[in-house]
């Protein structure tokens, strides 16, 4: 590193000593000091800049980091289910060899030949190759999950924005909140939802949510639950509703540019479609709220958006 008298031209140092002998060694000394903290100045800033774009650089190998392990996986299971589906390869008989006439007893046209005891006459079959009386085999239960995974996305969810007409607490359950939401149908939805503690109930109301329409209408404490309200939350004392974009009416659907597909009438609760979507339900480090780094949109309005959160889930 440099030291205060290559920063300072000798030269002009005994200019200044010349022109004032008596406190001219003391001038020259604040003017080397002067250049050598802002030479440090100057290298601290340039250390804080390579952080900072480190620190970016980072985050972005951490992203394509989660997406290839996401592909990785999707690509392992597609393999496991081709290799459980796959239909197995005739097994290989040798055909026995035909029998000579002298072999072969001879009956008469219609007539039907006597079954010894200890031989059983051959089973007949059906079209489909199976024995008369015989029971379709059942698929196993581990196929059946496989293939039911392998078939879940976020189009399945019928997910649309709607405005929180009023909210009040509900009257079984302190922890509760009972909300009337406009879905742009013709009567609002009734929806049941966890509250905590400082939830502010005029903020809320007349705001705009993300609601999951086709799930099945269940009664929670004597009041049936019609929809679900989609939160942002990095636990469960800290979460706020999941934003539609600005110009977004009650009934527009959020829809997913990589996953076109039409949503489920209805969601079967044995299928456990939330369940298995959840995960991959999140709010990333610009708070907006994607499926697999693909964004909640509500088309030509923009994204959905957490107001405050970032990177993380959403329930």
């Amino acid at each position: 590193m440099e030291n205060a008298d290559d920063l300072f031209n000798p030269s002009l140092a005994a200019a200044l000593i010349k022109l004032d002998p008596e406190d001219g060694e003391q001038i020259v000394e604040y003017f080397k000091t002067h250049a050598l903290l802002t030479r440090e100045k100057a290298l601290l800033q340039s250390s804080i800049r390579d952080q900072k774009k480190l620190l970016v650089e980072n985050g972005k190998l951490k992203k394509d980091i989660e997406q290839l392990k996401v592909q990785l996986q999707d690509k392992q299971r597609r393999r496991t289910a081709k290799a459980l589906f796959a239909p197995a390869p005739p097994p290989q008989t040798t055909s026995p060899a035909p029998k000579s006439p002298v072999d072969q007893p001879a009956f008469p046209a219609g007539a039907t030949a006597a079954v010894p005891g200890n031989i059983s006459p051959p089973l007949s079959h059906d079209r489909k190759g199976r024995r008369k009386g015989e029971r379709k085999a059942r698929p196993t239960s581990d196929s059946f999950t496989l293939e039911a995974e392998l078939s879940v996305d976020v189009s399945r969810l019928d997910l649309r924005v709607g405005r929180v007409l009023n909210i009040r607490r509900h009257p079984l359950a302190r922890t509760m909140s009972v909300q009337e939401v406009d879905m742009g149908e013709d009567a609002p939805r009734t929806v049941v939802s966890k509250l905590e503690e400082q939830t502010d109930f005029e903020e809320i109301q007349g705001s705009l949510a993300v609601l999951l329409c086709n799930i099945k209408a269940c009664r929670v404490r004597g009041v049936v639950s019609q929809a679900r309200i989609l939160c942002c939350a990095y636990s469960e004392d800290s979460s706020e509703l999941l934003t539609p974009p600005t110009g977004s009416n009650p009934g527009d659907r959020v829809t997913f540019l990589n996953y076109p597909g039409d949503p489920d009438k209805e969601l079967q609760s044995k299928q456990r479609v939330w369940e298995l979507l959840q995960p991959d339900l999140q709010v990333d480090g610009r708070g907006v709220a994607n499926y697999k780094g693909c964004g909640f949109e509500v088309k030509g309005k923009g994204l959905c958006r957490a107001p405050t959160l970032t990177n993380c889930g959403i329930r």
